[in-house]
């Protein structure tokens, strides 16, 4: 039994520690849409294959490491950064890039703009959970509740159901409106 315990101990520890480090350098969670985790200085985006900070003008950090690292900075209230990361893309108008240039635009109090973004994004794929939130977000703020709810309703049938963060914090957004 010990033998057996010693030559299976290993590759089972090895197994465990690789799938944490994946996890983390993903930004800590099995989703494949989290945005990369670590913090650059102002000019630098993170470059996932060389695992470090590096220039934002560097033309060798691809738009998907671009796009993830422009959402970090907007979540992190960096909109005006996270907008100029955006503009470096070589593909802007993907769903994931206008969705995330929707939330900083509208973080940055431009509602309307974000609006815009993100009926774009939505065009490009309907079936994007976020950017429904986030337009759900931006319809609460401006008063249309109907068109916040509608979102909703579009959050839940991608989703399968009520349990998704997306649908979640969209009906907290709602039912945070009503209340005031």
């Amino acid at each position: 039994m010990n033998i057996r315990f010693a030559v299976l101990m290993p590759p089972l520890l090895l197994a465990i520690g690789l799938s944490g480090s994946l996890a983390l350098a993903n930004g800590g969670g099995g989703d494949d849409d989290a945005p990369i985790r670590p913090n650059c200085p102002k000019g630098q985006v993170f470059d996932s294959k060389s695992q470090r900070c590096v220039r934002q003008t560097s033309s060798l950090v691809p738009d998907e490491d671009r796009t993830n690292y422009a959402y970090r900075l907007a979540k992190d209230g960096r909109y005006e950064e996270a907008l100029a990361l955006l503009d470096t893309l070589k593909q802007p108008n993907t769903a994931k890039a206008l969705n995330y240039r929707g939330y900083a635009t509208r973080k940055l109090g431009r509602t309307d703009e974000g609006i815009g973004y993100y009926l774009q994004s939505v065009k490009l794929d309907p079936q994007y959970a976020q950017v429904r939130e986030y337009l759900g977000e931006a319809y609460v703020i401006k008063g249309r509740l109907d068109l916040a709810q509608e979102q909703l309703r579009q959050i839940e049938s991608i989703c399968g159901s009520t349990q998704c963060e997306e649908y979640q914090d969209l009906a907290e957004a709602i039912n945070g409106s009503s209340k005031t």
